[in-house]
């Protein structure tokens, strides 16, 4: 009986180490080396794993607004950078330094940098780091 509680541990800690070993690479859709800045507001901020989402409504050089999407790390590694589902609320002015997508009509990005500069309102924060 222990034989066999033993090797039902073993197999469990192979098929999960496996799991965890099976993220998806970032290359296949950012180009990582690269960087573009957007500047807009926040239209939207989904904190969760295993990746944050962060929506921004962008204004283009003839006035026409289109919506960017962000990928960002998850929630571990969010708060250990201090951000938290209150760091940034729908509205604030943000600007995002992240890689551009492969399909540059898929307008989204993955963050490398957040900054949101200081209102009446709010400090200053600034984010940044590799997502994983």
């Amino acid at each position: 009986m222990k034989s066999r509680l033993f090797i039902l541990m073993i197999a469990v800690v192979a098929m999960s180490s496996v799991a965890a070993y099976a993220h998806h690479s970032f290359a296949g859709t950012y180009i990582e080396d690269k960087v573009v800045k957007l500047e807009g507001t926040v239209a939207e901020f989904n904190i969760r794993n295993p990746h944050s989402f962060i929506s921004i409504e962008v204004v283009d050089k003839d006035g026409k607004t289109s919506r960017w999407g962000g990928e960002w790390g998850g929630v571990t590694q969010l708060s250990q950078g201090g951000v938290t589902r209150f760091t940034l609320k729908i509205g604030d002015k943000i600007i995002v330094d992240g890689a551009p997508a492969r399909d540059s009509s898929d307008r989204k990005v993955l963050v490398r940098r957040v900054v949101r500069p200081k209102t009446a309102t709010s400090e200053e924060f600034t984010w940044q780091g590799r997502v994983q």
